[in-house]
């Protein structure tokens, strides 16, 4: 393979997508596996205020740009494949494309709660921790703000999961493109299902109850949902495609 070739630029931009989709990732979960259940501890409750101040700012900012630089290395790649036609047919119109496009739409979902719902309201978090650390009141929005970012991060968790399945095991499914070439397969039923699904999951991200409850819920049932979503996603793209 020549990299100074259309192959190569696709290798490249593959390349910094899985470089920056393994940072995202990481310390996503990170913060839902390490970092949330060690707050939850007496030693992390007196070490929060602290963590949250010198730890988290720092740990944002790679999170975030991590999500930024996946999200657009992720659609110029698609975008220099439009109307590309290759074995599995018309690209954009294959079920290939559509495997692949089911785990960049949630991994899009997933980029919008990083840069407009956990970052802002993170911000918000950090500016109270470091106010009370200078002796200042705290602010009663801080708590709502941390609640609502930590419901958008384990939305992200859940998501997480059929994201990767659907990138990782598109080139696997072979007889769904052999399925759509003789003329089978509901291409607009199964986006009717996927943005059905993930759209009653994003609601609740963005205005779902933001009680401490709701927001710091145990890791297990959000790995839960996120299996039962892969395996819903999965079976309508079986009988759908």
């Amino acid at each position: 393979m020549e990299i100074f070739s259309f192959d190569g630029w696709l290798f490249l931009l593959r390349w910094f997508h899985f470089l920056a989709g393994v940072m995202w990732i990481g310390i996503l979960w990170y913060f839902n596996f390490v970092q949330v259940p060690f707050f939850a501890t007496e030693l992390g409750g007196q070490a929060r205020g602290a963590v949250v101040r010198a730890l988290v700012p720092n740990a944002l900012w790679y999170f975030r740009w991590g999500a930024m630089f996946t999200f657009l290395t992720g659609w110029t790649i698609v975008l220099s494949r439009f109307g590309v036609a290759d074995d599995h047919g018309t690209l954009l119109a294959s079920p290939y494309m559509t495997l692949i496009l089911t785990g960049g739409l949630l991994g899009t979902l997933m980029w919008a709660n990083v840069w407009f719902v956990i970052w802002p309201n993170q911000k918000l978090v950090i500016a109270n921790a470091e106010g009370v650390a200078a002796g200042n009141p705290a602010n009663p929005a801080a708590a709502p703000a941390g609640a609502r970012a930590g419901l958008a991060s384990r939305t992200n968790t859940l998501f997480s999961i059929p994201m990767l399945f659907f990138m990782g095991s598109a080139s696997h499914f072979q007889q769904l493109a052999d399925k759509l070439a003789v003329g089978g397969g509901n291409l607009v039923l199964y986006w009717i299902v996927f943005f059905a699904l993930a759209g009653v999951v994003e609601y609740n991200a963005l205005a779902g109850k933001t009680d401490q409850k709701m927001a710091k819920p145990p890791v297990g049932p959000v790995v839960h949902f996120g299996l039962l979503l892969t395996l819903v996603l999965f079976v309508a793209a079986s009988v759908l495609l």
